[in-house]
C-alpha cells in the first residue's frame, strides 16, 4: 500500500463501520465542538501515547478540517509503521455535513 489512501466521506464510514478506527487531528475546542461518532482526538499531545498502544495493523483513518491537513498526519503515521492508512476528503465539515447523525460532541 502507498503511504495512504484518500477516501470519500461515504467509504471513512463504511471502514469504521468494520472497526476502523479514526483520529480526528483538528484543535481541541473543535473537536468538542463536534466530531464523527467515535472519532479519537489526537494532537501534539497525545500522539505518542496513541502511536505507543495503537494497532497498527487496524485501518486507520485520519480526518481534519476540510481533508488537507489528514493526509500530511496519514503520511506521518505511516512512517511510524501504521500499515493501513487512509486521509477523508472533505474532513469533518463534509463528514457533518452528509452524516449529521453521526456526529458526537463533547459535554460539560
Amino acid at each position: 500500500m502507498d503511504a495512504f489512501k484518500r477516501i470519500n466521506v461515504t467509504q471513512a464510514q463504511q471502514l469504521c463501520a468494520d472497526g476502523a478506527v479514526m483520529v480526528d487531528i483538528r484543535d481541541s475546542e473543535s473537536f468538542a465542538n463536534g466530531h464523527p461518532a467515535g472519532a479519537i482526538h489526537l494532537d501534539n499531545h497525545s500522539l505518542a501515547e496513541f502511536i505507543a498502544q495503537a494497532d497498527l495493523d487496524v485501518p486507520t483513518i485520519v480526518t481534519c478540517y476540510h481533508g488537507h491537513a489528514s493526509q500530511s498526519a496519514a503520511a506521518y503515521l505511516h512512517s511510524q509503521d501504521f500499515s493501513e492508512l487512509y486521509s477523508m476528503d472533505g474532513g469533518f465539515e463534509e463528514w457533518a455535513r452528509l452524516l449529521p447523525e453521526l456526529v458526537e460532541r463533547e459535554t460539560d
